[in-house]
């Protein structure tokens, strides 16, 4: 009996080492803790934008033609008016010499035959009245009266010819400015397409052809961005916006809504947005936006200034947070959410100010009902 009592004795301990020594190790747990500060709901786009010059024509003539003069580069800056390219038109500004010429020859003539028919209703009169005394026949007048008309007739002919004459100069010097490229606002020489001596062809309809000269505003730019259509129905004209920029990482510009489409892209292969417009504001010294950088904008729908918050990545299926209880193990915890976005979720109910809760979600052996204890945090 004694030997057995040993030999159980011996198996216990042996067991409670085993237990001892397998038994699971508690996992490491970070913490975090609930404050407060701003919380916001927003929405962002869902493919890169684009910023874009308030501004850009790509320019190009109406008709072809060799290129005579080309009177500007790249990168020129332009006021509107300026004259940018020139075709060869030596056959255009001849025709409008000759229509000048016709016109001024139109005039003289329509003066001469003017003067003549004051002179003939002059005569006209003169002769009406001798008749009335019986000084002249009321043939003589009669043919007098006759002649005036038929020089008031030429004469309105002839101002008739004038404003004829007019229009043909009008017509010549309008395909004469055809001719002529300038620029139809203040801006930017972003790209110049043709050497002087090459032909420039106008675009026809249904086929693109390179622009003669693409001109945009560079001191004038917003934000171009895809939103996805279940956002669509929240955004409004004028709400907040913050826009980051690839090209300026550490940087935000503020900007509001200025444009919302009317309507829905819906392209092959690609989820159904609203193309929504961004209008910057001013923007710091020293920083220049080029048209074409890409933009991410996220669009402020509402926000709360001292709300209860926990970082949103802390959030498990939408509806709990992982807590540590007084035994060391990890415990659900529910909370009531209200205003989220990729940073903060607003807490209203579930937990306090100053709380803990566990931040290394998604680690190995983090879930509730695994032993736990507080290791060092990331910053420490």
């Amino acid at each position: 009996m004694r030997k057995w009592l040993v030999t159980l004795l011996v198996v216990v301990v042996i067991a409670g080492l085993f237990y001892y020594w397998s038994r699971p190790q508690p996992v490491i747990v970070t913490m975090a803790t609930v404050e407060r500060g701003v919380v916001e709901r927003t929405v962002a786009n869902t493919r890169a934008g684009t910023v874009k010059a308030c501004q850009r024509s790509r320019l190009a003539l109406s008709i072809g033609g060799r290129i005579d003069q080309l009177l500007v580069k790249e990168g020129d800056q332009v006021k509107a008016g300026q004259l940018l390219m020139v075709l060869w038109n030596e056959d255009r500004a001849a025709q409008l010499e000759v229509a000048k010429a016709s016109e001024l020859s139109a005039q003289r003539e329509q003066q001469s035959i003017c003067i003549a028919a004051e002179s003939d209703q002059r005569e006209a009169k003169r002769l009406t009245n001798l008749a009335r005394k019986n000084l002249v026949s009321e043939e003589s007048a009669d043919l007098a009266k006759s002649k005036a008309e038929a020089s008031s007739a030429s004469c309105e002919a002839a101002k008739a010819r004038v404003v004829q004459a007019g229009a043909a100069v009008s017509t010549a010097s309008a395909l004469l400015e055809q001719t002529f490229l300038r620029a139809p606002f203040d801006g930017a020489v972003a790209e110049v397409t043709g050497e002087v001596g090459e032909y420039a062809t106008p675009s026809p309809p249904g086929v693109m052809t390179p622009p003669a000269i693409d001109l945009l505003t560079d001191g004038c730019h917003y934000i171009s961005a895809p939103i996805d259509e279940v956002d669509a129905s929240e955004i409004d004209v004028g709400l907040p916006v913050r826009v980051t920029l690839d090209a300026f990482r550490d940087k935000i510009f503020p900007a509001k809504v200025r444009r919302i489409s009317p309507y829905i892209l819906d392209q092959e292969k690609q989820a159904r947005t609203v193309e929504v417009e961004a209008e910057l504001s001013a923007l710091p010294e020293g920083i220049k936006l080029l048209a074409g950088y890409s933009a991410d904008m996220e669009i402020i729908l509402d926000s709360g200034d001292n709300a209860l918050r926990i970082p949103s990545e802390l959030v498990v299926d939408e509806t709990f947070v992982l807590v540590l209880d007084g035994d060391g193990v990890l415990q659900r915890q529910a909370i009531e959410k209200g205003l989220a976005n990729w940073r903060y979720t607003e807490v209203l109910g579930g937990l306090r100010e100053g709380d803990q809760i566990v931040s290394n979600i998604g680690s190995s052996g983090v879930e509730a009902g695994a032993a736990a204890k507080v290791g060092p945090s990331a910053n420490d």
